[in-house]
């Protein structure tokens, strides 16, 4: 957390969220030309990070591990808004939409945000360490969520193809929330020390700093332990977040026709729109990932990136079971065969990666390797 945010908001981020509204305003119910759209692009992407930097700010109010459940609930709420607002203007095209963007959050968080981590935290501290009981609980609930949620429905038979019926799909819903709401009680309650960053480096890291990292590491860590920022900032931030909330609501439903199109133009398949949602709202969460690592606390890039994958699955199937009442034509969840493998290889290497407790460089390249490969075949199935 920066300085500008303990002694007063940043003017950009005061700005932001009225100027995307007032964008908004401007472009609902409109063609979009070419400086409309490039306007809509523009607020919606400057929207998200605004709204993750404010989220931000009021975690530093509250402190860990609260902050990273705040920033993993903020990122939820645009998915869910993104996913629900696109179903309901796309139809019949739109029918696997919630299970592609749920899907690619999960190799994002998993793979990309957790190996980008590992990978630059390891290239400045040699080795990293995070909690091994925290890491593996939550890793966990998610594959856990996964399986009941997006693989089961491939299996079952009540109703054709890989859907849910209405009684399976309103279990499905209540076993995400009670899950998650267990895993959050255990993070914020019963056993909170389990999810705080482990303490500045062992014996075996510090071996591997020189002078030079040591200072920068220091002086990245007083920063991150800046006074907080006062209730009267942390409100004026929890308002502008909401107003940013709505911006990208409504941004995303103006924008969704023409992204649409674009990737259908290409010849890509629909299944990379998802891509795109959760690679948009996920960005700021890797930012904010990477910056944790950087100043060797990966136990917070960890909390961020499994934290993020089980608030996108165990949020976004409630609330999608409730949207399916008034939402017209199918909801597809089953996974496919190519996603099914490469959840399995994910849930196996991240296995391997969080079962000591101690990371470094191969580790983060092994889980980039996977998401890389995941991109690919978005693109080329």
């Amino acid at each position: 957390m920066t300085n500008t945010v303990v002694h007063g908001l940043p003017r950009w981020s005061l700005a932001v969220p009225p100027l995307a509204f007032v964008v908004l305003l401007l472009s609902w119910g409109r063609d979009l030309g070419a400086i409309l759209l490039i306007l809509v692009c523009a607020g919606l992407g400057t929207a998200v990070i605004a709204a993750v930097h404010h989220a931000e700010v009021v975690a530093h109010r509250v402190g860990e591990p609260f902050g990273t459940l705040i920033l993993a609930l903020a990122v939820t709420v645009i998915e869910v808004a993104l996913i629900v607002t696109l179903m309901a203007s796309g139809g019949d095209k739109a029918a696997s939409l919630a299970r592609d963007t749920v899907f690619a959050a999960v190799m994002i968080t998993c793979n990309g945000i957790l190996g980008l981590s590992l990978v630059v935290g390891s290239l400045r501290h040699h080795v990293q360490e995070f909690r091994v009981r925290a890491s593996n609980s939550a890793l966990a609930v998610m594959t856990a969520l996964v399986t009941l949620s997006l693989v089961l429905p491939t299996f079952t038979t009540s109703a054709p193809g890989p859907q849910f019926s209405a009684a399976q799909l309103a279990f499905a819903g209540v076993v995400s929330l009670v899950m998650y709401g267990v895993f959050v009680f255990v993070q914020t309650v019963r056993h909170r020390d389990y999810f705080l960053p482990v303490s500045s480096g062992t014996p075996d890291v510090q071996r591997h700093r020189d002078v030079e990292e040591l200072a920068v590491a220091v002086d990245e860590d007083n920063d991150e332990h800046a006074v907080a920022p006062s209730g009267k900032i942390a409100l004026i931030s929890l308002g502008l977040l909401f107003v940013c909330l709505v911006s990208v609501v409504g941004l995303a439903k103006t924008v969704s026709p023409k992204l649409e199109a674009a990737v259908e133009s290409a010849g890509a398949p629909l299944a990379v729109v998802g891509v795109l949602i959760a690679l948009l709202v996920l960005l700021p969460e890797t930012v904010a990932a990477v910056r944790a690592a950087l100043r060797n606390r990966l136990q917070t890039s960890v909390n961020l990136a499994l934290g993020s994958a089980l608030a996108s699955i165990g949020l976004t199937i409630p609330a999608i079971a409730i949207a399916s009442i008034w939402l017209s034509g199918p909801l597809v969840l089953g996974l496919g065969g190519k996603e099914m493998v490469l959840f399995a290889l994910t849930v196996v290497t991240s296995m391997l990666t969080l079962a000591t407790g101690r990371a470094t460089l191969l580790q983060g390249a092994v889980h980039l390797m996977v998401f890389s490969a995941f991109l690919f075949l978005a693109v080329s199935p």
